[in-house]
């Protein structure tokens, strides 16, 4: 397992002092990535290589959000390697030892010149002791899309919405879900299935659907009609 702590700033939290959503998401990425590289196999590495660790999905339970100048915990630890695909969860604590947030992740090794999956080295793989999976409802990976959307208003890439990558950066695109709602605040839950990569000058159209229980999707569209990610809220 992996820990570092923090403090909620000032710059991470929501109009009423609570850790954003967005701030939320950013603290379990760069978890992750504060574990690749101190075990020598972060972006340092794998750039290189013309690799790198894309996220496919993500469920997010969110039991209470921190507050600002809250002392906060974030772990995360592998439970499982299969082929080029790794399971990850992840948590956020409070400075009691309980639980704010529990995640799980899938994640897939990429050749990003060719842009097909690649199997991790043995080493690789060994680098990340594997450990017991986090107490949580494990959800299914494929959200079903309700039949009734409505339109948003587009968005076009910028530069901030990418990563080292290259390409839009995978807590932008729940960001972009949870700008379309009128109150972000409400979202205890959050699944994303990410189905293709969006780069600079990109145009997304958000579509969103309610479910009547109390669930909402966001479809993230390409200009050719294309999934490109599904946020379900």
């Amino acid at each position: 397992m992996y820990t570092f702590d923090s403090k909620v700033r000032y710059s991470e939290t929501d109009t009423e002092g609570k850790l954003s959503v967005k701030a939320l998401v950013n603290y379990l990425q760069d978890c992750s990535t504060f574990q690749s590289s101190e075990i020598g196999y972060g972006v340092d590495y794998l750039f290189p290589r013309g690799l790198a660790w894309v996220v496919s999905f993500w469920q997010i339970d969110i039991i209470k959000y921190p507050r600002l100048c809250d002392k906060i915990t974030i772990g995360t630890m592998p439970y499982m390697f299969k082929g080029f695909i790794g399971y990850r969860n992840f948590y956020m604590k409070d400075e009691k030892d309980e639980y704010l947030v529990k995640a799980t992740s899938i994640w897939t090794l990429l050749d990003m010149t060719t842009g097909r999956p690649t199997r991790p080295t043995e080493e690789h793989v060994k680098a990340y002791p594997v450990e017991e999976k986090l107490d949580m409802e494990y959800l299914s990976r494929k959200i079903a899309i309700p039949e009734k959307l409505r339109r948003c208003e587009d968005i076009e890439i910028k530069k901030y919405h990418l990563d080292t990558n290259q390409h839009v950066n995978n807590g932008q695109f729940i960001a972009m879900a949870t700008d379309q709602l009128e109150n972000e605040r409400d979202v205890t839950r959050i699944r994303v299935e990410y189905k293709r990569q969006a780069h600079l000058g990109d145009i997304l159209i958000p579509y969103i659907g309610d479910i009547d229980d109390g669930r909402c999707v966001v479809v993230l569209k390409n200009t050719d009609n294309e999934d490109v990610c599904v946020v379900e809220l």
